[in-house]
């Protein structure tokens, strides 16, 4: 491992997170807040500490390797994470909470340790959501695309940030060109989510401050109540509306936008089984509640199972309190999650549709043993070697939920929480059912921390994670 060059790239990546404080550090002096000290000391050590990592590895002209961007993507994350924490441990909340409301932003899960957020300083809430968006594309890409020097480095970075099959494909000729690409087209629709909620009937702070959680399929709010809070039909089609597009694959996007290829939208294999699945559990649901006399069936029904499978998390009601088969189902879609190339979580669309030929196709073989039947999404074909591969992440993502789902069991949660707390950390997804369906703050500390791993891992969907931690990784 090349250690001066990921110190080095390490050092740039700080720096930016640190230049990030600058908009609560605005808020803080804008609304006369006492928080104004603690940005303005965070910022401070966070651009010193990647200043110095940088100016002393400047000279290294070494490109990055592979196990380089692995080690770097996983560092970064739970160092952005810890230094994320800074802001709440300074301004009360104990250590191991300061922590997980720092992961969970920045892996956009959206899960909460605090209560009464209508009561804090806006500098603290705008700097939550802000996590978030900075953590929906993620910084890495973001670096990559205002850093050109990293050349073929670069492209290694960005193959082990990207989920899918965006991490096998160029949307432009240049990897800089790619990702400043998608970080346009996120921060259009940031950009364009701000106005909308604001016509909708938002104030101009709740309107950025969603805005930076809708698009990143985060899911904090600025008050407890999240979405419901303002009882608007219009704030929740325009919510509806920047999930579902969220939820859809970012080079998806680039073809309609940047390639005038609007079609995309309606004949990607992906999306259109994203959007059938999406519209069978909506209907379910819608009718579920309609027979349990459930008030608002069709509105509360479509916004929960919209924000649950797109593994965003914002709630107009509380869906914990619906028949247990309901929100099961939700949970259940949430695990499916949304489109490969977005800013979503759970197992992704992509992988169960090809599990779902794959298993058709074994099937089939068994009727027909001497048929030749291949897999296809639209007119490609999929190597078996892919089918191989994704059977052998939806093995490992089952296992590895299972083990924190007894290790959580182990630390005095009952069944119903654990599964769901579970399930919905290492989906990104943040709100669940039983002691955590309001907030995750009355849990014990073990549990937490043990959520806290969920969360990235879910994030970086399991491989890159688990890759590092393998004694064959250190020893090429």
């Amino acid at each position: 491992m090349n250690q001066a060059k990921v110190l080095n790239f390490f050092g740039l990546l700080l720096i930016m997170f640190g230049i990030s404080f600058a908009i609560p550090l605005f808020v803080a002096i804008f609304y006369g807040e006492s928080l104004i000290r603690v940005f303005g000391l965070g910022m401070s050590i966070l651009v010193l500490m990647g200043f110095l990592s940088w100016f002393f590895t400047k000279d290294n002209k070494q490109e990055l390797s592979l196990s380089d961007g692995f080690v770097i993507t996983v560092l970064f994350w739970i160092v952005l994470s810890v230094s994320g924490s800074i802001p709440f441990i300074l301004f009360g909340f104990g250590v191991v909470d300061s922590f997980f409301e720092s992961m969970s932003g920045i892996t956009t899960t959206g899960a909460t340790v605090i209560a009464g957020l209508d009561d804090l300083p806006k500098s603290l809430l705008i700097y939550r959501q802000l996590l978030q968006w900075l953590g929906g594309m993620g910084l890495i890409v973001l670096a990559i695309a205002v850093m050109p020097l990293l050349g073929i480095g670069g492209g290694q970075l960005f193959k082990t940030q990207t989920p899918g099959p965006m991490s096998e494909q160029r949307l432009t000729p240049r990897i800089t060109s790619t990702a400043r690409a998608l970080w346009s087209i996120y921060f259009f629709l940031t950009v364009l989510c701000i106005f909308a909620y604001r016509l909708a009937g938002m104030s101009y702070f709740d309107a950025v401050s969603h805005a930076f959680s809708t698009v990143s399929i985060g899911g904090f709010s600025t008050h407890d109540l999240s979405i419901g809070f303002f009882d608007s039909l219009s704030i929740e089609i325009v919510c509806i509306t920047f999930m579902l597009l969220s939820a859809m694959s970012f080079a998806v996007h680039y073809s309609a936008i940047y390639r005038k290829q609007v079609l995309k939208y309606f004949y990607d294999p992906e999306l259109r089984f994203f959007v059938s699945l999406l519209i069978v559990i909506l209907g379910l649901v819608c009718l579920s509640l309609f027979t349990n006399d459930i008030d608002n069936p069709i509105r509360s029904g479509l916004f929960q199972t919209v924000s649950i499978l797109t593994t965003t998390g914002f709630l107009t009601d509380e869906y914990s309190s619906w028949p247990a088969y309901i929100s099961f189902m939700l949970l259940v879609g949430a695990f499916i999650g949304a489109c490969s190339g977005s800013v979503g979580g759970g197992i992704k669309s992509w992988r169960i549709l090809i599990m779902l030929k794959h298993a058709y196709k074994q099937i089939f073989k068994i009727i027909h043993p001497d048929s030749v039947n291949t897999i296809k999404l639209g007119k490609k074909v999929v190597d078996s070697n892919v089918s191989e591969a994704v059977w052998g992440f939806f093995s490992i993502y089952i296992i590895s939920f299972m083990v924190l789902f007894l290790l959580v069991l182990a630390t005095g949660l009952d069944f119903i929480s654990a599964f769901s707390a579970v399930g919905a950390c290492l989906n990104n997804l943040g709100p669940g059912l039983g002691e955590i369906s309001s907030n995750y703050a009355n849990i014990p500390s073990t549990t937490k921390l043990l959520l806290s791993f969920a969360m990235i891992l879910g994030r970086l969907e399991i491989f890159t994670f688990l890759v590092v931690l393998m004694p064959a990784f250190w020893r090429r």
